[in-house]
């Protein structure tokens, strides 16, 4: 099979999305995205060096999606904005959110966004080693809540199972989960993230 003269980085990242958004992560591969692609494998190497240079593409392609300019509002309002772009721009591709945590650090999208975070942290008064925390803090809620999400989200079988447990042995967690059913996503999200403000004193 003939390779194409030239690829760009967005043409490969945007195969490998496809594969995924499709066939879901395990189908990921050097050899699937090069079929996407209409090529040979070992014509992709050419490009890139292995699938983890694949994924950091693919989440770097997601993660444009991203509006990183400041938003209007109060540092609370403003860090509400940022956090729900993200989860707005990955829920498009449920697929890759695995593959956040192991490549947020590298991405050139993911590192405009936590700029962007800390510039809002930083406004807010956070300084030193609690803004650190603080934006370690929320990059763990938003990339794990997209996890809960994806992977266990609250109208699942888990929440379910809990709701079904012997309310005379578990009365306060059975009572929890049946009400827990009823919420969405986006809500969970949301009102998780304005708890995560308060701790924070913003």
């Amino acid at each position: 099979m003939p390779r194409p003269r030239s690829l760009t980085t967005t043409q490969i990242a945007t195969a490998a999305l496809a594969v995924l958004d499709r066939e879901g992560l395990d189908a990921l591969s050097m050899r699937t995205v090069a079929k996407e692609l209409g090529m040979g494998t070992m014509s992709l190497y050419r490009y890139v060096s292995d699938r983890d240079e694949l994924e950091g593409l693919v989440v770097d392609l997601v993660l444009q999606a991203i509006d990183v300019t400041v938003p209007r509002g109060s540092a609370a309002e403003r860090l509400s904005v940022l956090a729900d772009r993200v989860r707005i721009a990955v829920s498009r591709h449920p697929a890759v959110v695995p593959l956040l945590l192991m490549h947020r650090h590298r991405v050139p999208s993911s590192i405009r966004w936590g700029e962007t975070m800390l510039t809002v942290l930083t406004d807010a008064g956070l300084t030193g080693k609690r803004r650190a925390i603080a934006f370690r803090t929320i990059v763990g809620y938003v990339f794990g809540a997209l996890q809960v999400e994806h992977f266990g989200a609250l109208s699942g079988a888990g929440t379910a199972a809990l709701a079904d447990l012997p309310p005379e042995e578990f009365p306060i967690l059975s009572e929890t989960a049946a009400q827990a059913r009823s919420i969405p996503p986006e809500e969970e999200f949301r009102q998780g993230f304005d708890i995560l403000l308060r701790g924070l004193g913003l």
